[in-house]
This record gives C-alpha cells, structure tokens and sequence, in this order.
C-alpha cells in the first residue's frame, strides 16, 4: 500500500489546480443560471395564459 502514496509533481499539481478552477466557474456559471429558471418559467406561463385569453376572447 506504500507504493500507491506517491508525491505529485508540480505539472500534475498545477493540472489539478487548473481542473479545480474550472469545475468551480463551470458551478458559479449553473448556479447563477438556477436562479433565473423560475422567473423564465413563470413569465413563459405568463405569456401563454394571456394568449389564451386573448384567443378566447375573440371568439
């Protein structure tokens, strides 16, 4: 089991940081974008109900 514990170098250290750095703005990016979801959705539904009325009220 010794063997398998072994010191990175400092390319695959700095490998490491760099997939770290982009895993965490890739996260920061669907988060920010999680929060406008439900407006988007509740406007979509918004919009559909008015044409609705609209087009039962032109009947």
């Amino acid at each position: 089991m010794a063997d398998e514990a072994r010191q990175m170098t400092p390319d695959e250290l700095e490998k490491v940081r760099a997939e770290i750095g982009k895993l965490m703005a890739e996260t920061a990016k669907i988060n920010a974008e999680a929060r406008w979801y439900p407006f988007v959705a509740a406007a979509g539904v918004f919009a559909a109900a008015l044409g609705l009325l609209k087009i039962i009220s032109a009947m």
